[in-house]
């Protein structure tokens, strides 16, 4: 994996505990959020970098 896939794949696992952890709603909210973006650019990062495969022939 790049790098940039490493630091959102970290950054989407800390905001997740960070959710688990917090106990305001508001705090809770925010975290699962960010976890939600920082793992769609993980997604993102790893289509760009070709790890996943992406085959539109359905065989």
């Amino acid at each position: 994996m790049t790098k940039s896939a490493w630091l959102f794949l970290c950054l989407t696992i800390a905001a997740g505990i960070l959710g688990l952890g917090t106990r305001s709603e508001d705090g809770q909210t925010t975290a699962y959020v960010a976890a939600g973006v920082f793992a769609s650019l993980l997604l993102l990062t790893l289509i760009v970098g070709r790890r996943i495969k992406f085959d539109p022939v359905l065989r």
